[in-house]
């Protein structure tokens, strides 16, 4: 079942993005579908949730749905979606149906999405391009073919079909790279609950919890706080665990002299957040653990210090990388000096990952890190995660006070006209704030 936005959409904002992609297209078609229901098991459905792209162009949050845009001369936008059924409704909550659909969300046309497949020929016809998405939805594809070639055989006639077919994503990603002010405010506030979500669970953390109670923890804040779901599912790994970089099993019991790493975010009217915090089970850092720590830390910082308008996405990780090896060398599992064991790659048996990814309506939100083989260049609007981190695996000549010690830090950066903001910043992170907090 859909969930609403905590807000009223506003239609100008979505509006206005498509009118932006029907710039960039200059003459064509665009179809964009929402994710369609999947069953989980039996006559159970998972949770629904809709397509990010399609969502980005409409706001629209009900379940069969498509998006027809038509640019040109006369650019039009067009919704199919789901009739009004008073008797669904009662099973299954409020539909909009096309008339309100088109009304309260700004466009131009608004049709029975059971009319789709009778009227897409005649919106194809005579169209230079057709701007899509193939090769994710088999069904899909077939779907669209048919339309094509049912506009093909009335060649006779003097209609044409598109002579081309491009990825509309590859225009919606550059788009949805930049993040306006209202997406940039929804991502403040999933930043916010998340933080609040990450001390909760700081503050529950004991020995002899289950890392599914910490689990639960997160839950619980993030829906009191308004969020409608995780944006992934969370990664709550004590003691060894936190070596295992996608540790979702949940289910082991916390141990004092351990520490916990939790890598959790919720979800807000579409946006993610994602944050990662790694600290004491009992409350208190082990001077090695506090070692290990404070390296990553460091790592972050000047990572996070490179995030500004004109530089590299990797120069982050490129000043995370050097901090961790330094680091790494003073605690005796790389040998060598810091360029050495970074051109031989020694570093990644305990670094094995980037130190981030961009975030937006997906967790790895849509984007390309490079352009004509060169690092691209970061822009104000953009938002990224800077995510450092040390995994040190028992073995392979490790000095036993560091075994099974995994950490990683990591918070939400938007890229600033001046340089970055931090979204995540409130959420502790120092071993003072840490310890602080987990004292009361």
């Amino acid at each position: 079942m859909a969930y609403p936005p905590t807000a009223a959409p506003d239609p100008r904002v979505y509006a206005a993005r498509r009118a932006r992609l029907a710039q960039r297209m200059k003459h064509g078609i665009a179809i964009v579908p929402t994710a369609p229901e999947r069953t989980r098991n039996r006559d159970s459905h998972y949770p629904y949730r809709f397509d990010s792209y399609f969502f980005y162009l409409t706001g629209f949050v009900e379940p069969n749905a498509v998006l027809v845009l038509i640019a040109g001369a006369q650019p039009r936008s067009v919704l199919f979606c789901r009739d009004k059924d008073k008797e669904r409704e009662i099973w299954d909550g409020f539909r909009y149906g096309p008339d309100a659909a088109r009304s309260v969300f700004g466009f131009d046309e608004a049709y029975n999405i059971a009319e789709l497949d009778a009227r897409m020929p005649a919106f194809l016809a005579d169209q230079p391009q057709l701007g899509c998405h193939l090769g994710s939805d088999e069904a899909w594809d077939t779907r669209v073919l048919g339309w094509l070639n049912g506009v093909r055989m009335q060649v006779r006639a003097g209609i044409a079909a598109p002579e081309a077919i491009t990825d509309v994503h590859a225009l919606l990603d550059d788009m949805r790279l930049i993040k306006d002010a209202h997406e940039l405010d929804t991502m403040r506030r999933a930043a916010q609950i998340s933080t609040a979500a990450h001390q909760r669970a700081m503050r529950a953390t004991a020995p002899g919890r289950g890392e599914h109670e910490i689990e639960a923890e997160l839950l619980h804040e993030f829906r009191r706080g308004g969020a409608q779901s995780p944006a992934y599912t969370s990664i709550v790994a004590g003691g060894a665990n936190a070596c295992v970089l996608h540790y979702v099993q949940n289910d082991a019991v916390l141990k004092a002299g351990d520490l916990l790493l939790i890598d959790a975010g919720c979800e807000l009217d579409g946006y993610a957040s994602d944050i990662t915090r790694t600290f004491p089970v009992n409350g208190k850092y082990s001077a090695a653990q506090r070692e290990v720590y404070e390296i990553v830390l460091a790592a972050q910082a000047a990572a996070i210090a490179e995030v500004s308008p004109g530089a590299e996405w990797n120069a982050p990780h490129d000043a995370a990388v050097r901090v961790l090896v330094r680091g790494m060398i003073d605690l005796g599992l790389c040998k060598g000096s810091v360029d050495a064991v970074i051109e031989s790659g020694d570093y990644r048996r305990f670094y094995m990952h980037r130190t981030g990814h961009w975030l937006g309506l997906d967790v790895h939100d849509a984007g390309d890190y490079k352009r004509d083989g060169q690092w691209r260049k970061l822009e104000p609007g953009m938002v990224l995660t800077v995510e450092p981190g040390c995994y040190i695996q028992a073995g392979d000549g490790v000095p036993a006070q560091y075994a099974n010690i995994g950490v990683r830090i990591e918070d939400d950066v938007a890229v600033t006209a001046t340089g970055n903001e931090v979204l995540t910043q409130a959420a502790p992170k120092t071993v003072a704030d840490i310890e602080a907090l987990m004292r009361v």
